[in-house]
């Protein structure tokens, strides 16, 4: 197969969109599919066997780390050019946009993802009415693909709820080698507990913008004496997060990526998620394959994965009170940490990435009509 993919986002970015279009890219290379990548500048020029078309971009206002590519934009020439069996908007908001329109076009098919709850967001944010033009505007959006990915059984059934159509469940994986327990290092315990090791060490890791809500952790480890925090990610609410949590033994990583992550995950006692707008929770599986008991709200993708009390604790979302009980459970509880922790580690080896995405790839192949296919062949 020939496939062209459109993203709102790309490298250098680090967040759940790019790490799964990686993981896609990569797969396409090692399956011998030729693809070709339209993206904001200002990252590679190619990724594994896959050529990427930087195109100008601007900041959007509601979420200024996305980089929107004018939805006019013509890339015509070069898709021409490669000759596509099938276009993947991932995430379309604007430069998705422009890639349905080409398929129409070229009269192929296109799949989209959705995979950013960007209408939560602007909930969030206070700005309620956004979050409904929102909503109208991506389901606008999605009409127009001939298959809409949802990365989890929870968000498809908002989107189905919401009016959207051709759904079908897209889930991701997770690298089990690279994120395991054996990768705990004491290097790595003794710099995220500032210096003691012996004390619980409770972990997030996320971007840090309001719509995350880290500050719901300042209760948690007021309440939790002697336990450390260390919150792994960067973003645009940090500076003001960090003076939350001013004068309590919290440590601000920022990003961390390959080895290091792994060996910050392996190194901690617990993992904790705060997002209630996650529509998969990548963090989540990490966790899980690091061995890690999970603390998740009650909504979101991660609920496709977070069974109650057999491999995470689960809170209800908004209820401050009950994160903070389901973390100091683990904590005075060692033996339920434990057994979390490895039933986390065993379901997280049963979501293997080539087995996913070799699914992506046979769905891919039913959009495209068998003519097209064997002239491609």
């Amino acid at each position: 197969m020939r496939i062209a993919l459109f993203t709102e986002t790309f490298l250098p970015k680090t967040d759940g969109v790019v790490n799964t279009l990686c993981h896609v890219l990569d797969h396409l290379a090692r399956r011998g599919h030729a693809s070709l990548l339209f993206a904001p500048a200002g990252g590679p020029g190619r990724y594994a066997q896959t050529p990427v078309i930087g195109l100008p971009a601007v900041p959007f206002p509601l979420y200024p780390e996305l980089k929107l590519v004018p939805p006019t934009v013509d890339v015509s020439d070069r898709l021409a050019a490669f000759g596509p069996d099938l276009i993947h908007v991932f995430n379309p908001v604007s430069l998705g946009v422009a890639g349905l329109r080409h398929a129409r076009e070229l009269g192929i098919p296109v799949a989209a993802s959705y995979q950013t709850d960007l209408p939560g967001f602007a909930a969030r944010w206070g700005l309620g009415l956004f979050s409904d033009l929102l909503w109208g505007y991506l389901r606008w959006v999605h009409d127009q693909a001939d298959l809409n990915f949802c990365p989890s059984r929870f968000t498809l059934r908002e989107l189905a709820q919401r009016g959207f159509r051709n759904l079908r469940v897209w889930g991701r994986g997770v690298d089990t080698e690279r994120f395991h327990p054996c990768h705990a290092s004491a290097d790595w315990r003794a710099r995220l507990t500032d210096g003691h090791p012996d004390a619980p060490l409770i972990v997030a890791v996320s971007r840090i913008a309001p719509e995350k809500r880290l500050a719901m952790l300042r209760p948690v480890i007021d309440a939790l004496l002697g336990a450390r925090l260390a919150i792994i990610g960067d973003g645009p609410g940090r500076w003001l997060l960090e003076g939350q949590f001013a004068g309590t033994p919290t440590l601000f990583t920022g990003y961390l990526r390959g080895a290091d992550l792994a060996a910050a995950y392996a190194s901690a006692d617990i993992f904790v998620l705060t997002g209630a707008n996650e529509t998969f929770g990548n963090v989540v599986l990490e966790a899980m394959a690091s061995g890690l008991p999970v603390v998740v709200p009650d909504t979101g993708g991660q609920m496709d994965h977070v069974q109650h009390e057999v491999n995470g604790l689960i809170y209800r979302a908004e209820d401050g009170d009950a994160l903070t009980a389901a973390v100091a459970r683990l904590a005075a509880d060692l033996p339920l940490a434990r057994r979390l922790g490895a039933a986390g580690r065993a379901y997280a080896e049963r979501q293997r990435w080539d087995v996913i995405l070799d699914g992506l790839l046979t769905d891919w192949q039913a959009l495209i009509p068998p003519r097209r296919l064997a002239l491609a062949a």
